[in-house]
């Protein structure tokens, strides 16, 4: 591989002369396109100390790929397209299931056990063995979505490409979203936690622990809690105002998954909707 990421190395460092008529620059970032898109390769990953290491080099194959490709027309019954990539296919073989409506990108990886409703997943992206994918719900660029994920219906996983060292957003194993919960600019989801509707989760959005009323971290939900979505008082110059934050309501044992009812019951406890 490392032959390879050297290649890719140096079309990224011409980039502005990139263009559909290089074609050796194509070859190889095909061939990492080809990797990512069965799973070989994978944009980011977490180490055994826990930290999201970003393969950046992939990250430059995903922008060359923009440059090396133009656009092309595709037609499926009475819809037309005009995009530069290709979509995935192939789904039997790969052991996923595509509900009408649903879409992802070539260079994305679906586990086998995935399911897609009608959503949308894109490259470069990696969803693990038997998540669910609900409705309206996408998978933004580059975010890793752990095994047994269930991301609800309208959530919103943001994608990032710039700069090729960014972290990507990563949602771990066992993990609920609740529904139109927007989790975005590499913020992160610890292993089998519950975030609550409509929560924003981003690197700026302190998550605070509702015991103790400390600040655990910020954009990072820890692993095996539930957390929602709330605010606190702040005072400026100009006034007293509410800002947002994410608050840590219930700890679970570790391993311990709810079930939808208990999960409900939790919420409601805390006034939240479900």
């Amino acid at each position: 591989m490392s032959e390879l990421e050297t290649r890719i190395g140096h079309w990224f460092e011409n980039l502005a002369e990139m263009s559909p008529a290089n074609v050796e620059a194509r070859r190889d970032v095909e061939l990492v396109i080809t990797k990512l898109d069965d799973g070989q390769l994978r944009v980011a990953e977490i180490d055994e100390k826990g930290v999201v290491i970003v393969h950046e080099w992939v990250k430059k194959a995903i922008l060359l790929l923009f440059r090396l490709h133009g656009l092309e027309k595709n037609e499926v019954g009475p819809f037309e397209y005009l995009d530069k990539l290709e979509l995935k296919r192939d789904y039997e073989r790969r052991g996923v299931r595509v509900v009408p409506g649903a879409s992802a990108r070539r260079g994305s990886f679906l586990s086998p056990g995935v399911i897609l409703m009608p959503s949308y997943v894109n490259i470069g992206a990696w969803v693990g063995p038997d998540s669910m994918v609900d409705t309206w719900a996408t998978v933004g660029s580059c975010a890793q979505i752990g095994a047994n994920v269930h991301l609800s219906g309208g959530v919103g996983i943001g994608g990032v490409l710039e700069p090729p060292n960014a972290v990507p957003v990563v949602i771990e194993d066992d993990a609920f979203i609740g529904s139109r919960c927007m989790i975005v600019e590499g913020a992160r989801v610890g292993r089998g936690s519950v975030v609550g509707p409509g929560t924003i989760l981003s690197p700026s959005i302190p998550v605070i622990d509702a015991e103790s009323g400390e600040e655990v971290s910020r954009g990072r939900v820890p692993d095996y809690c539930v957390a929602v979505s709330a605010s606190r008082r702040r005072e400026y110059p100009g006034g007293e105002f509410f800002l947002p934050c994410v608050l840590i309501i219930k700890h679970l044992s570790e391993g311990e998954r709810h079930s939808k009812v208990a999960l409900n019951e939790i919420l409601r406890d805390h006034g939240v909707a479900t």
